[in-house]
């Protein structure tokens, strides 16, 4: 008893009345604290996490689901529309990303991709079904823009996007050529509809189709409204992701019309980085902003010759000028495609596909399939596109 006195004593004289002795909890408790992450946890934490083709939060509409707890780590559903197909990887990394920074004891997510149905709505005065539509014009002539339309298409349709193109430069129409469908039979009527011509199940329409090889085709404005009408009215396009349109080279009245008949998405600029198609290219980005459509980037094309032998870049056209004219006139810049022998090649053989499969020129064209719909996605996150009405008929 004299000696708890004495430490009682001791306890006093020091200060140490109200000392408290805590255990810290050992390394069981740790993991058992760490696990305890809820189905209700993860839910928050993609509240507002949104759908990339229409911009809005993808848990009411069911794309996020089927969330599983085990220990530290979790799962979930993501399902994505087959317009996003271009950028489900990153998404998915996104998603996963996103939940292990805002619940830090989170040390692994396993996304599933699944496919989320979404049929597009008929829009505009031809009833078309397409959810995007996308004009891919130029200044001027002679700078790969139906090189680069054909592959935009090609590209979003190995994505697994549904796509059709459509060949609108009535004058100079090259599309056929560049997928080897010139010798294709000439379109049919079925139904009331035009039949296009489909390249491994896409659905191409083309002036090539109906004129002979080598005949001219000289119309004024109205023809020329009346034919662009009809292919886009016409044709048995069917449900599509994406329609792109090779415009004709220039600032005519074809993007006038097409902004008159139906909500397009957007356009993209195609230009070389000499000054002098910069110039045009200035002048058809002018043009599109005066009749209301959105800018959705520019792409330089021939952008520097690498040579396979020595591995030496050239700037035979110079370089980087489209994406400083990009800065300058607030457009995004999708990338840039460097002069290849590879792409005359395909080209001239009709086998336009086998681009993406060249591994010099297959991933500066991947990038810029990939940029144009994270473009569009963020867009849409910024400001969800309208609900259109269908179209009566």
């Amino acid at each position: 008893m004299a000696e708890m006195g004495e430490l009682a004593d001791l306890t006093t004289t020091l200060g140490l009345g109200d000392l408290r002795i805590t255990r810290r909890p050992c390394r069981s408790e740790k993991l058992q604290h760490m696990s305890a992450i809820t189905v209700s946890q993860l839910e928050a934490a993609l509240k507002d996490f949104k759908d990339p083709e229409s911009g809005r939060e993808a848990l009411p509409m069911g794309q996020v689901r089927d969330f599983a707890v085990q220990g530290n780590t979790a799962s979930l559903t993501l399902a994505l529309t087959t317009h996003s197909a271009a950028i489900k990887q990153e998404t998915a990394e996104h998603v996963a990303n996103l939940l292990k920074s805002r619940i830090p004891q989170l040390a692994d997510v396993k996304v599933n991709p699944a496919n989320h149905e979404r049929p597009a709505t008929r829009v505009g005065q031809v009833g078309l079904a397409a959810k995007s539509v996308i004009a891919v014009g130029s200044g001027k002539g002679g700078v790969g823009k139906s090189t680069i339309a054909a592959a935009l298409a090609l590209g979003l349709k190995r994505a697994g996007s549904k796509v059709g193109l459509m060949d609108a430069d009535v004058y100079g129409p090259s599309i056929p050529h560049l997928l080897g469908l010139s010798g294709a039979p000439k379109p049919m009527i079925s139904e009331g509809k035009i039949t296009p011509v489909l390249f491994h199940g896409m659905p191409v329409m083309s002036m090539g189709f109906l004129v002979p090889p080598g005949e001219a085709v000289v119309w004024r404005g109205p023809m020329l409204h009346g034919a662009i009408t009809q292919f886009l009215r016409d044709t048995a396009w069917g449900e599509l992701d994406y329609l792109i349109i090779d415009m004709p080279p220039g600032t005519g009245d074809i993007a006038l019309t097409l902004s008159q008949m139906l909500p397009l998405s957007g356009a993209v600029v195609v230009c070389t980085p000499q000054d002098v198609a910069l110039l045009d290219a200035v002048k058809a980005i002018a043009m599109f902003r005066k009749v209301n459509i959105p800018v959705l980037g520019m792409v330089e094309n021939m952008s520097g010759f690498v040579c396979p032998d020595c591995g030496k870049k050239y700037d035979i056209f110079g370089s980087g000028g489209a994406r400083r004219r990009a800065e300058e006139l607030s457009v995004p810049f999708l990338g840039e495609v460097p002069l290849n022998m590879q792409i005359r090649v395909h080209g001239d053989a009709g086998t336009t596909d086998d681009n993406f499969d060249d591994k010099v020129v297959g991933p500066y064209l991947t990038k810029i399939v990939t940029a144009l719909v994270r473009n569009l996605a963020q867009s849409a996150a910024v400001k969800p596109p309208m609900l259109q009405l269908p179209t009566l008929g």
